[in-house]
C-alpha cells in the first residue's frame, strides 16, 4: 500500500503540474481538476476536494426515479471488472437501463480508477446507496486510512473546519459553529483516524429525516475484512 503519510510531493501521481497556489500548507485543498485528489497523500492534507459538475440531466433523472429503483448496492471489484459487476448490481436494483445509467456507471468507473491508484489498491469496496433517513448524522472521523465520497443526488456531506473539530464532536446536535458542505457532484477524499490521533476531518451526513429528501451517495474504500467477497 502507498504510505499516505510519507509520499513526497514529487511522487504524487499527476500533481506536480497543478497550480502551486493550490498546494499550500492548508489541511483542506479544493481544485477544479481530478489531480487534486492525489494531494491527500501529502502529510498535512486531511481533505482533498475535486470541484466538478456532472450533467444536470443525470440529477434530474435520479430525482424522477421511484425510490425503490434507486441503487442500494455494495461490491468489491477491481477496475477492469467493475463495469460488468456494477451493471449486474444495478439490474438487481431495478434501475432502468439507458443513457443516464451509462453516465453513472462511467463516472463511478473513473472514480474507482482514481481512488485505486491513489491508495495503491487492486480492489475497491464500492458502496452506492439511496438514503432517506439520518444515516451517519453524528459528527465523526472515519475509522479508515482514506475514503472517497461523492453525492449524486440531494444534500452532500458536511464537515467542520479543523479548529472546531473537538467542539463538534463534543456538542453534536447542539453544535452551532461553522459547518462547510460539499456541493452535489463534488468528489472528496477524507483521511481517517487510522492514520493517527486527530487525523481526519470531522464530518457527517446531513440530517434529512422528515424532509422528503433523498440522497444518492457513493462511498469508496480500500478492501478490508468487512468488505464483501469479490464477484467473479
Amino acid at each position: 500500500m502507498r504510505n499516505l503519510e510519507t509520499v513526497h510531493r514529487n511522487q504524487l501521481p499527476g500533481v506536480a503540474d497543478l497550480d502551486p497556489s493550490a498546494l499550500d500548507a492548508r489541511k483542506t485543498i479544493a481544485y477544479e481538476h481530478p489531480k487534486v485528489l492525489a494531494t491527500i497523500l501529502r502529510d498535512q492534507v486531511q481533505l482533498a476536494i475535486w470541484k466538478r459538475t456532472l450533467p444536470l440531466c443525470l440529477t434530474t433523472w435520479l430525482n424522477n426515479l421511484p425510490t425503490h429503483k434507486l441503487p442500494n448496492l455494495r461490491i468489491l471489484a477491481r477496475h477492469p471488472e467493475l463495469k460488468e459487476q456494477l451493471q449486474r448490481a444495478l439490474d438487481h436494483c431495478e434501475m432502468p437501463e439507458g443513457p443516464m445509467r451509462r453516465i453513472l456507471v462511467a463516472d463511478i468507473g473513473e472514480l474507482v480508477s482514481h481512488f485505486a491508484a491513489i491508495v495503491d489498491s487492486d480492489y475497491v469496496d464500492v458502496r452506492l446507496e439511496a438514503v432517506t433517513h439520518n444515516s451517519c448524522w453524528k459528527f465523526h472521523r472515519d475509522y479508515v486510512e482514506a475514503r472517497l465520497l461523492t453525492t449524486y443526488l440531494g444534500p452532500a456531506t458536511e464537515w467542520v473546519p479543523p479548529d472546531y473539530s473537538d467542539q463538534a464532536l463534543l456538542e453534536q446536535t447542539k453544535y452551532s459553529g461553522p459547518i462547510e458542505r460539499m456541493e452535489t457532484h463534488h468528489v472528496s477524499i477524507f483521511k481517517g483516524s487510522c492514520l493517527g490521533t486527530d487525523s481526519g476531518v470531522v464530518h457527517r451526513s446531513p440530517p434529512i429525516a422528515g424532509t422528503g429528501q433523498t440522497r444518492v451517495l457513493l462511498c469508496l474504500n480500500k478492501q478490508t475484512a468487512t468488505s464483501p467477497a469479490p464477484t467473479e
